[in-house]
């Protein structure tokens, strides 16, 4: 099947429909059994690479996995429009009508250096919203967190990472939010590698309103932040037990508390376990690690342990999904495997 651009953004399956966003700016619902197209709607003109700074997808659309919001049966995903602007739509499920439509973008920011790369996330009736850089670490970028009502309606809340420059949030699984509404997100590394922490190679917890509550960052932050070894590559990972687990380009993973995440050097755990980017997967006190070297199975607990468990083929290293028994996982090449979650045979 031919769309209008390339897919970056996981698809969605929301009562049969199979919804892919694109590049091109376009949503479309397939139907799951024969994969005709139910609908599709185009929400703006895509951003060409030769109007930004840097970055490496041509044109620039839709990147961030869309979220559906069951109460209002709309379809959210955030779209790079000429302009430029991100553009926060509300689409229909079954008809493909926009039915909310507004700009993303915080006050005063200088739209062109920023990417919405992570996945949405919903919660209490509001939408979230991560931001980090284009590839190259062009311009004036910081990470943000904004959140609309789904309804469109009243001001954005927003968050800003405090550093000089960088620190996106842009781990393709995006933000992680517990029962209680409370916010969690992976910050990458920021321009900062000496004096203070600027909450960036970091864990941060936010309110539902996205004031800072909490936060954690290795010791080593400097140095991370210095060479580009920070925790911003994967979302974190809410357990059970009232656990966080979080991993990143460096290799290191560390377990926390939800509650109280440590500041620098607070860990409950650290363990060398992978490089990783993507978003994890997991199952009860099972975590599925999307690692550089292959798919690997890390279990938590009893307390606060890490087990390293079985390490699939290295080239399996796609973003992890969960089926039953099954681990589905893709090789570099798009081959898909099917992996026993117990063994990984």
């Amino acid at each position: 099947m031919h769309l209008d651009g390339a897919v970056y953004a996981e698809p969605l399956v929301v009562n049969g429909h199979v919804i892919v966003a694109t590049e091109g700016d376009s949503l479309y619902s397939l139907d799951a059994r024969t994969g005709q197209v139910q609908w599709n709607t185009n929400v703006g003109v895509p951003v060409p690479l030769s109007s930004l700074p840097c970055g490496n997808i041509d044109p620039l659309g839709i990147t961030g996995t869309p979220v559906y919001d069951p109460a209002t049966r709309l379809i959210f995903a955030v779209a790079e429009v000429r302009g430029p602007a991100h553009v926060l739509v509300g689409i229909d499920v079954n008809t493909g009508q926009v039915r909310v439509r507004r700009v993303a973008d915080p006050a005063g920011i200088e739209v062109t250096p920023h990417q919405q790369r992570a996945a949405l996330a919903l919660s209490g009736g509001m939408v979230y919203i991560a931001y980090g850089g284009l590839d190259g670490d062009c311009g004036n970028y910081h990470g943000w967190v904004v959140a609309s009502r789904t309804d469109g309606q009243g001001p954005l809340l927003t968050y800003q990472v405090p550093t000089p420059r960088e620190g996106g949030i842009w781990a393709p699984s995006g933000p992680a939010i517990d029962a209680n509404g409370h916010v969690y997100v992976a910050v990458g590394n920021g321009e900062t590698t000496q004096g203070s922490w600027d909450h960036t190679d970091s864990v941060l917890r936010l309110s539902p309103t996205l004031q800072l509550e909490d936060g954690f960052a290795p010791t080593q932050w400097q140095q991370d932040n210095a060479t580009d070894a920070d925790l911003g590559s994967m979302g974190p990972v809410l357990l059970p037990g009232g656990w966080v687990f979080a991993d990143g380009k460096s290799g290191l993973g560390y377990l926390l508390h939800a509650n109280a995440l440590g500041g620098v050097g607070g860990q409950a755990l650290m363990a060398s376990i992978c490089s990783s980017y993507g978003g994890a997967a997991s199952v009860g006190s099972q975590i599925f690690l999307p690692c550089t070297d292959g798919l690997r199975q890390v279990l938590v607990g009893p307390g606060s342990r890490l087990t390293l468990g079985w390490h699939a083929n290295q080239q399996v290293v796609g973003s992890p999904v969960v089926g039953g028994n099954t681990v589905y996982s893709l090789d570099r090449n798009g081959t898909l495997y099917a992996l026993n979650s117990q063994t990984g045979a």
